[in-house]
């Protein structure tokens, strides 16, 4: 799968969708994508990693750089990454990157800050 990044929305919140490998050559893109969203967008953001099939070590630092730009911003941000993604759900997990931005299921993606949950 080529890597894209496709502006979309969820539940009324302001969307990317990144596919394919998301790495040292494809991160760039996203960074790109975020920077065009809070200009026209600066309320909230959702990254969107269902269809993200591969992420490496660059990748999880741009969704840290996403986070803290996000956050300068005065926005929020949530990740979805469904479980059944399990290679870059690993990354994830192992990265411990939920500590630093909601990593929610797709029924969870736009929903406000204090109704994300099991």
């Amino acid at each position: 799968m080529q890597f894209a990044v496709d502006r979309t929305a969820v539940h009324g919140r302001p969307a990317l969708r990144v596919r394919g490998e998301f790495d040292i050559a494809t991160a760039p893109r996203l960074a790109e994508c975020v920077e065009a969203e809070l200009a026209t967008s600066p309320g909230a953001l959702v990254v969107d990693l269902t269809e993200t099939t591969f992420m490496d070590s660059s990748g999880a630092r741009q969704i840290v750089r996403t986070a803290r730009r996000v956050a300068e911003a005065g926005a929020t941000l949530q990740v979805v990454c469904p479980r059944q993604n399990t290679s870059v759900r690993l990354v994830i997990d192992l990265l411990e990157l939920d500590r630093l931005v909601p990593v929610v299921e797709q029924e969870q993606a736009g929903r406000a800050d204090g109704e994300v949950g099991s």
